[in-house]
């Protein structure tokens, strides 16, 4: 376990380099001048030149790349050319709230995802499995933004029952930074009500990105569980008297699971993506609005930081996704976890 472990973080950082490299040649090569932006367009040529070198862009691209990753080797991603603050000290008083948005999302999306798909496949060919095949159908064909804008919209502007945007409403103070969760810290400092209004602020952005996703699972689930169903182990079990529910439920999802797994995967990553568009959507102060932010105004040190930090995530998502085929399925061995 412990070598296939180190082989899959060796394979992570791998990954992460060529990332890495990738992002920062495209960073260069766009047509568009960021010491310009900064400097304003009425600055004259000698600060635009005095600015470019500061940030070291008048260097040869590769000179660039291995300044970038001496720096990076220190956990230093550089400054923001926009706002001269440095980009890990950004991400990092950022990024809570953008894991506590992703979590969230996913944790729904995992309950959600196999109780529709547990309830298509036990009432297969009924109303109930051709409604929920064709919600999730119609949240997963409607872009994101689109979603969320329509969602706004309906949910705040018109009927005014859910909040349409940011953490906490104006008049709660944040909870004392214990984990950088609303969630989890409105509760670790004795004030409830703290994670109430987080979550109550959570439940629009929250929706749009598994409504996002959910159209995937539920197929693929439901398909895997109705295979499931038809094997001779169920069959057996039936004629033993086990119950419908229980037999889906213990014996049925379990080993439906097995295909699903490299999907979750697949989904998580997506989940990062999204989370760009939900946090500028809905005003969520996360890496993905500073990302976002960042592009437009062609600053190019967040916005890598930003892609290196979603790249660890989405590797480290899938080394745990990994680990858990064991756990579903003993039969399962790591690859060389016996030697």
């Amino acid at each position: 376990m412990g070598r296939y472990v180190a082989r899959r973080l060796l394979v992570a950082v791998l990954i992460t380099l060529c990332v890495t490299l990738l992002t920062f040649v495209l960073a260069r090569v766009v047509p568009a001048d960021p010491a310009r932006l900064a400097a304003g367009p009425s600055a004259p040529p000698a600060q635009v030149e005095a600015i470019r070198h500061s940030f070291g862009l008048d260097k040869p691209i590769p000179v660039q790349y291995l300044d970038y990753m001496g720096r990076l080797a220190r956990l230093d991603m550089g400054e923001s050319i926009i706002t001269g603050q440095p980009v890990w000290t950004e991400i990092k008083n950022r990024l809570p709230a953008t894991l506590e948005l992703i979590f969230v999302s996913f944790a729904v999306y995992l309950v959600a995802g196999f109780g529709l798909a547990l309830w298509a496949a036990s009432t297969k060919r009924s109303w109930i499995d051709a409604t929920i095949r064709g919600a999730v159908t119609v949240g997963n064909a409607v872009p994101v933004f689109i979603l969320g804008l329509w969602l706004q919209y309906l949910l705040f502007f018109k009927w005014g029952l859910l909040p349409a945007g940011d953490r906490l409403g104006a008049q709660t103070t944040p909870p004392p930074t214990i984990t950088g969760s609303y969630l989890i810290d409105g509760l670790l400092s004795g004030h409830p009500g703290v994670t109430v209004q987080a979550a109550y602020h959570l439940i629009l952005p929250v929706a749009v990105l598994v409504l996002g996703m959910l159209a995937v699972s539920v197929r693929v689930t439901r398909a895997t569980m109705l295979e499931e169903r038809s094997r001779d182990y169920v069959q057996m079990l039936r004629l033993k008297g086990v119950g419908e529910r229980r037999l889906m439920r213990r014996h049925v999802l379990r080993n439906a699971l097995i295909p699903v797994l490299p999907l979750l995967g697949i989904q998580f990553g997506y989940l990062i993506s999204a989370t760009v568009l939900v946090e500028t959507v809905f005003g969520w102060p996360g890496v993905g609005k500073y990302a976002f932010d960042s592009l437009v105004a062609l600053d190019y040190e967040p916005v890598m930081g930003f892609v290196i930090v979603s790249t660890i995530l989405f590797v480290l998502a899938s080394l745990v996704i990994d680990l858990l085929y064991p756990v579903v399925d003993p039969r399962i061995r790591l690859w060389g976890a016996a030697e």
